[in-house]
């Protein structure tokens, strides 16, 4: 049994708020490492947090995938997640600065984010070479 796939299957969405949401993402690798430098104040929670809220819009306001292929929709839900995660890693910089909670989280979000691409890509370049091969 062969699947009916359609251009929208195999193209990388392209939208403003993605740019936004990986502005974001660069706010939260800042907000991370200026305390890893042992820089003090409280401007790296400024950064994670306005970082962790920016890629939570722009995940939410980007075109989500319409394709068929169900594991790439499942990890652009995952990808939604782990903004979320670094939310309330957000939080716990706030509510417990003198723990490493936030970092925890931190980790988690960033873990998904990259699984979560690198299998979308994977499994976007299976399918199209299925697809090839079964046009053959």
């Amino acid at each position: 049994m062969t699947k009916n796939y359609t251009k929208e299957d195999f193209t990388i969405p392209s939208s403003p708020w993605l740019w936004l949401m990986n502005a974001g993402l660069l706010l939260i690798v800042a907000g991370t490492v200026l305390p890893l430098l042992r820089i003090e104040g409280s401007l790296f929670r400024w950064l994670y947090s306005a970082g962790a809220v920016i890629a939570l819009i722009g995940r939410v306001l980007a075109p989500s995938y319409k394709g068929s292929v169900l594991r790439v929709r499942r990890l652009a839900r995952i990808e939604l997640w782990s903004c979320v995660i670094f939310c309330a890693g957000a939080f716990f910089m706030w509510y417990t600065p003198e723990r490493l909670d936030w970092l925890a989280f931190t980790l988690a979000g960033g873990v998904l984010q990259v699984y979560s691409s690198l299998m979308s890509a994977h499994t976007l370049n299976k399918e199209l070479r299925a697809r090839e091969k079964s046009q053959k």
